[in-house]
């Protein structure tokens, strides 16, 4: 493992109690990180912070409610005087449709959660990244968001807006020593599948070149560089881990 020099730093990750977000929290606290976990499952933020020791805290915040945002993002920078690197991994997949049978209430739901949750979480921690003129973001979008995929128009439109919102406010910071950036993995084995059908799943996996899903830990490789200092110059730019399927 490539060593990352992060100490001191403060790092939030939604979705940290799980899948990708926890391989990343793992990751950064091996590089010397302290990290908050957020995400909604009290159970599993309680085993993630044992797992990782006295580098983690953990809060349990739902990302769709801006003013709960809001007031986590103050709780870690009082508690620890700074909030250095943002990782936005929280998200659903929602159901599997045809856009025209599309329930309009699941549409609702993906895009305020996948979409609305990212604007949230970036707007809540920019301020203070500006202030203190330093910070580092890694939006977790998809290779949805790049080609789309049948039967998720939702995911794909929010993951799309994802990607659209990481350049866009890329660009307005890049006066600042504030860094956006957003990769957009295939699928990789996380708790996410459980939502959606083995024949989409079976689909999904057809579409990589590298015939497998993608390994959690190669998610947290990415993003360990995207988030350090070394990665000053970058921003406003999207991170290709779909093992070749990408095709721009």
């Amino acid at each position: 493992m490539n060593q990352i020099d992060l100490n001191g730093q403060v790092a939030v990750i939604t979705g940290g109690a799980q899948g990708i977000g926890f391989a990343i929290a793992r990751r950064l606290v091996a590089s010397g990180a302290h990290v908050s976990l957020w995400d909604m499952n009290g159970e599993l933020l309680d085993k993630a912070v044992a797992e990782l020791g006295s580098a983690a805290t953990s809060i349990s915040v739902n990302i769709a409610n801006y003013d709960a945002v809001s007031a986590a993002v103050a709780e870690v920078e009082k508690s620890r005087g700074s909030l250095d690197i943002l990782v936005h991994s929280a998200g659903i997949a929602g159901k599997n449709a045809p856009l025209d049978e599309y329930d309009l209430d699941e549409w609702r739901r993906v895009i305020e959660i996948d979409l609305n949750g990212a604007f949230y979480v970036n707007r809540a921690v920019l301020p203070g990244m500006k202030a203190r003129n330093y910070g580092r973001i890694v939006n977790i979008a998809s290779i949805a968001g790049k080609e789309g995929n049948p039967n998720a128009s939702a995911y794909a439109a929010a993951k799309a807006g994802v990607i659209g919102m990481t350049k866009a406010v890329g660009k307005e910071c890049a006066k600042f020593d504030i860094a956006i950036n957003a990769i957009t993995p295939a699928t990789a084995k996380t708790r996410i599948l459980d939502e959606l059908k083995p024949e989409f799943i079976d689909y999904m996996l057809s579409r990589i070149p590298r015939g497998r899903f993608l390994e959690v830990e190669e998610a947290a490789n990415m993003v360990a560089w995207l988030v350090s200092r070394e990665n000053s110059f970058t921003t406003a730019s999207v991170f290709d881990l779909s093992g070749g399927r990408a095709t721009y």
